[in-house]
């Protein structure tokens, strides 16, 4: 990315984060990054396809730094807490609201609903590959498929996060994660009791098969 490609894209995530989908202009985005507007429709061809492009920014950036909590989410504990960091940093950073303003500016602007939406893409398969993992092990495997489990994760997690942003308290939603943690302890700690339970049925059926 050109330096001022990188510019015009920083400018326009400040420009989201700060005043909103509606005030996103290209004279604005341009003073901020310090050129000429007509760089933007250069490098981009419309301000909208800048924004995309900036929450496409957001969401690389997002998706680098939460990467690594693949590694921590060998229990149901373990992902709770993962999406308990991922709320405090998104919110601490600003990137929910950059993704709220343009869910909101894809209300009035045709076509752009598509393509927030396929930014957000990546996330579903992000929290489809946690949840497989943490669910091939648990008690609550056979009644929550991965899939689902990874759309609710998202859908859960960004509801909380707008929810927070919009009057600044997060206690409500850290409540949430404490009690879906203490659920999830007693999900961990059953863990090895239904898979003894599986392999005795399935040593029954197999002696009723041999029989």
């Amino acid at each position: 990315m050109s330096d001022t490609r990188a510019a015009l894209v920083a400018a326009a995530i400040d420009t989201l984060r700060e005043s909103g989908f509606a005030t996103a202009s290209a004279r604005r985005i341009a003073q901020r990054a310090g050129c000429n507007q007509a760089l933007v429709f250069y490098h981009f061809g419309s301000v909208t396809d800048l924004l995309v492009a900036a929450l496409e920014e957001v969401s690389a950036q997002r998706m680098d730094a939460y990467r690594c909590l693949l590694d921590r989410t060998g229990t149901l504990t373990e992902l709770i807490d993962s999406a308990r960091e991922v709320f405090e940093a998104d919110l601490e950073a600003g990137h929910v609201t950059v993704l709220t303003e343009m869910i909101s500016g894809a209300q009035s602007v045709p076509g752009l609903g598509p393509r927030v939406a396929a930014c957000l893409a990546p996330w579903r398969e992000f929290a489809r590959e946690a949840v497989r993992g943490v669910l091939a092990a648990s008690p609550v495997a056979r009644l929550v498929p991965a899939d689902e489990a990874a759309h609710a994760v998202v859908a859960g997690l960004l509801g909380l996060e707008m929810l927070a942003s919009l009057d600044g308290d997060q206690a409500a939603a850290l409540a949430l994660f404490d009690r879906a943690r203490a659920l999830g302890d007693i999900l961990d700690r059953i863990r090895p009791l239904a898979a003894l339970l599986d392999l005795g049925g399935a040593a029954r059926a197999n002696t009723r098969e041999d029989s």
